[in-house]
């Protein structure tokens, strides 16, 4: 495989041990404590205390907010209730004529919430960023967030994050977003290539296991960070205390669970990008992929996810999908289980099917996350199910 971009030591230690000394808590506990208060006593009545109400701040979520920034080489982090709780709270800072500009084929969620800034005079408009050019023509004087995905959400292209903030910020006052929810900290760190914002799904690969909702958006900027907060404040968009310990806990284990995710997905792409009912397979670390050496000098490696392209059509893929005994029919990604799902049909509306065939997001693209089971007994499994996918009724 081609080598990426060399990870420096100290990512789990950091993981592990930031914020988290035994001496942090009276009782010298290895794990920390899960605060549920939602109010804090006051030794003066006009002197407030780091946490004050659970709303503004809680000691479990400003743990987790410390590290999550510091594994992104941020200066601060906000948690938020979901990924789309973050997202919406971004575009918030946004004022009336401001324009956005945003990556085609990324995430379904996130064009939704764009396209409804409309009733605040707030303009949307989407362009393919794997050609720079278009970027930079789709800019315009009243240009205030560019958004974009590290990797896209299902078709797994490669943006070039450097060269999309160096078009950005050669215009005045724009903010630029990253979600990078596929590859994590762990893989790619949006903050050191120029971006403002990065954003993340702790449902994902952060969370791991497929049982947490959780959003959180790192970033550098203190005045961009001061008007966040103050809209996590108001809004009130948070998660609570458990919550945030289950992500905390999970955050101990990113490194480990996504070096496996990665190398597994890695050989299943390369055992489906040779099965005959395969047409196509998409994967950065393949040479195949078109962005293949974008993703190399970019990124530290690549996550667990894996689309692909069955021969035969929806109704192949189908049989397909139904056909697996390890891997689980399910609409999301980056936990611990396998689980695989046709995103054309994740983003409801038939208008909507139109525009997503057109981008190659068709009914027989199936989006692929690869979990921490072993890997020869997916491979074993993915082999059944498409071959079974390709035999008629009658045989």
């Amino acid at each position: 495989m081609s080598e990426f971009k060399k990870h420096v030591e100290g990512f789990a230690t950091k993981a592990i041990h930031v914020e988290q000394e035994t001496d942090s808590w009276s009782d010298k506990q290895i794990v920390q404590p899960i605060v549920t208060t939602t109010i804090f006593r006051m030794e003066e009545p006009d002197r407030w205390l780091p946490h004050y109400y659970s709303r503004t701040g809680n000691p479990t979520r400003s743990l987790l907010e410390k590290c999550m920034a510091l594994l992104d080489n941020g200066n601060y982090c906000l948690a938020f209730a979901s990924g789309q709780a973050a997202a919406s709270s971004v575009t918030s800072i946004l004022a009336a004529g401001d324009h956005v500009l945003c990556a085609e084929g990324i995430y379904s969620g996130t064009p939704d919430i764009l396209k409804n800034l409309k009733d605040k005079d707030i303009q949307f408009d989407s362009v393919d960023f794997t050609d720079l050019n278009n970027v930079r023509q789709g800019m315009k004087a009243n240009t205030r967030m560019i958004w974009m995905e590290s990797i896209t959400n299902p078709l797994l292209n490669v943006l070039e994050v450097e060269g999309v903030c160096e078009i950005g910020h050669s215009h005045p006052n724009v903010i630029v977003v990253v979600d990078n929810t596929f590859l994590t900290s762990y893989y790619q760190r949006p903050l050191e290539l120029g971006a403002d914002i990065v954003l993340y799904s702790l449902s994902k690969y952060l969370g791991g296991h497929s049982d947490l909702i959780m959003g959180a958006v790192v970033l550098n900027d203190q005045k961009i960070y001061s008007r966040l907060k103050y809209v996590q404040h108001t809004h009130g968009a948070i998660p609570c205390s458990f919550d945030c310990y289950q992500a905390q806990r999970s955050l101990k284990t990113l490194a480990v669970r996504m070096k496996q995710h990665g190398k597994s997905a890695y050989k299943i792409a390369q055992f489906l990008s040779t099965h005959p009912a395969i047409e196509k397979v998409l994967h950065p670390a393949l040479p195949s992929h078109p962005q293949h050496h974008l993703a190399l000098k970019q990124s530290y490696g690549h996550s667990g996810m894996i689309s692909f392209y069955v021969k035969g059509g929806y109704k192949n893929t189908r049989k397909f999908l139904q056909s697996m005994r390890v891997v689980i029919l399910c609409g999301s990604l980056g936990g611990v289980e396998s689980v695989a799902s046709i995103p054309a049909f994740l983003s409801a509306g038939e208008e909507n099917l139109n525009h997503l065939e057109k981008l190659g997001i068709t009914s027989n693209l199936v989006r692929f996350s690869v979990g921490l089971e072993d890997c020869n007994d997916l491979i074993r499994d993915l082999d059944q199910a498409l071959n079974l996918s390709q035999t008629n009724e009658s045989e």
